[in-house]
């Protein structure tokens, strides 16, 4: 700083010029000091923002347990509703959600919705990893329906009831139901029962069409992918699942858990979404 005596002393010229002089070094000593404290420091990576797309006979709210877990994570998030309609235009509903994101993103589905994003987002560069859970992995020209039959032990197709409904310009379509009174039984037998109740009153029906559309697509052969396969689930059978977690080459976890696994286990389901969010950074 400079002194009362010294700018009594100076010329008005001088004095600017000292003053500036002053400035420029306390600016100068800032920028370095700047500098170092930010040495060795790395940058910090945007985490990737999550799309969950739920399953059959489920919606949204399936996902409440690992959308938690994944906000305390700090993820962006976004569970968008399956329409659960038809296999192509469900796809395109789900790529038009993952299209209005910006930056990175994983995609997750369950079940059905393993199928429909498969389908939805092959070739999208901003999407990093894709994590199927409990969930069909299709290729082109195979439908749900036929991965679910492959194997016995698919206890959920024989608990169901089928429901006409009008479309739209005409005709008739069939919505199929799992029977409320088995619902516990075949698609969540490790939740709590007055929670399964729930999920069998609040249940999204599925079209028969969409369970026997036939893939186009497989992002899985383009996008690396991760699989949690439940041991316990009366509708994949786990055979049916290690099959196509295999032909996949996917990162796979097998969890003592039903089909509903993220309801029963969501911490463990949130964690395989982080590991393989984690892959995107590297």
């Amino acid at each position: 700083m400079i002194s009362f005596r010294m700018s009594k002393l100076l010329p008005a010229a001088g004095r600017k010029a000292v003053v500036a002089a002053a400035t420029a070094g306390v600016v100068a000593v800032a920028l370095v000091a700047s500098s170092a404290s930010g040495a060795g420091q790395r940058p910090t990576v945007k985490k990737p923002t999550i799309v969950l797309v739920h399953g059959a006979f489920a919606d949204a709210s399936s996902w409440n347990g690992v959308v938690k877990h994944l906000k305390r994570d700090g993820y962006p998030v976004i569970a968008p509703a399956n329409p659960l309609r038809n296999l192509q235009s469900d796809a395109e509903y789900v790529r038009s959600v993952v299209d209005s994101v910006s930056g990175p993103v994983v995609v997750v589905g369950h079940s059905y919705g393993g199928s429909v994003l498969s389908e939805a987002v092959a070739g999208d560069r901003d999407v990093k990893a894709l994590v199927f859970v409990a969930s069909f992995m299709l290729k082109p020209g195979e439908s749900t329906t036929d991965l679910s039959g492959k194997f016995p032990g698919n206890v959920l197709a024989v608990s169901l009831d089928e429901v006409p409904f009008p479309m739209l310009g005409g005709g008739s379509g069939t919505d199929l139901y799992v029977q409320q009174r088995k619902f516990g039984a075949v698609f969540a037998p490790d939740v709590p029962r007055d929670i399964a109740d729930v999920m069998a009153a609040t249940q999204r029906p599925v079209t028969a069409a969409a369970l026997n559309g036939q893939a186009t697509k497989a992002a899985w052969t383009s996008i690396p992918s991760w699989n949690m396969i439940a041991t316990d689930d009366l509708a994949i059978p786990v055979k049916a699942q290690r099959y196509m977690a295999e032909r996949a080459g996917a990162h796979t976890v097998e969890i003592k858990a039903s089909h509903a696994v993220t309801v029963s286990r969501p911490q463990a389901v949130a964690s395989l979404i982080d590991r393989a969010a984690r892959s995107t950074s590297r």
